[in-house]
């Protein structure tokens, strides 16, 4: 399957629920190696990703299929699913 690219860069934030810093260092690679699946499976390529404690700064050039809204629910959605069900954060993990 070919996959087009567009120049449809978008620098996505996604921050902790109330900026509570919740990511522990030690799951920020596990993370971000989650993140990248999620980009990647949705026809769109990762440039950049860097997670802090309270927020995620993602850099993608995604497919012209999607919206920039779109694919920020998928990846907010699957992370936090994931975060959660795998105990990574300190506390119940959301986002705003």
């Amino acid at each position: 399957m070919k996959i087009e690219y567009h120049n449809l860069y978008t620098h996505f934030i996604l921050i902790t629920k109330d900026r509570v810093p919740l990511i522990p260092e030690e799951n920020r690679e596990r993370i971000e190696k989650y993140i990248t699946g999620i980009v990647n499976n949705n026809h769109s390529k990762l440039y950049s990703i860097y997670v802090n404690p309270e927020h995620a700064h993602i850099l993608v050039s995604r497919s012209p299929k999607l919206s920039e809204e779109v694919l920020a629910t998928i990846i907010a959605e699957s992370s936090l699913k994931f975060i959660n069900d795998n105990k990574l954060s300190q506390g119940t993990f959301g986002c705003q």
